[in-house]
């Protein structure tokens, strides 16, 4: 069995958004993000592929498609295969997000 801390994994980065790999296979992924306040995640879309973000501690402004909302902890939000989405920390605190996609679009290369 594989297990990974979440807390013990996740990294901030005064320069940019990071992300750290937790599990990949050929069918999915998932991923912890770390957003310092102001940093945020372009809006981008994915062909083929659905994204679930799930905020583990502080607040984001989640943009999915035209509609956007203040999120916090232990909400979750589908941002479905082709659908514009990305998040903004707007908040004076860190923001964690555990970010799965389905099926990996990086499978393969």
């Amino acid at each position: 069995m594989t297990f990974k801390n979440i807390r013990d994994a996740v990294r901030f980065s005064r320069e940019k958004m990071t992300k750290v790999n937790l599990f990949e296979s050929d069918r999915m992924f998932c991923d912890v993000y770390g957003l310092d306040p102001g940093q945020e995640q372009k809006v981008h879309a994915h062909e083929g592929a659905d994204k679930i973000y799930f905020v583990v501690e502080g607040f984001g402004t989640f943009l999915i498609g035209s509609e956007e909302h203040q999120l916090g902890p232990e909400t979750v939000v589908l941002a479905p295969s082709g659908v514009p989405h990305g998040v903004r920390n707007t908040a004076e605190t860190r923001l964690m997000l555990l970010v799965f996609m389905a099926p990996n679009p990086n499978a393969g290369r």
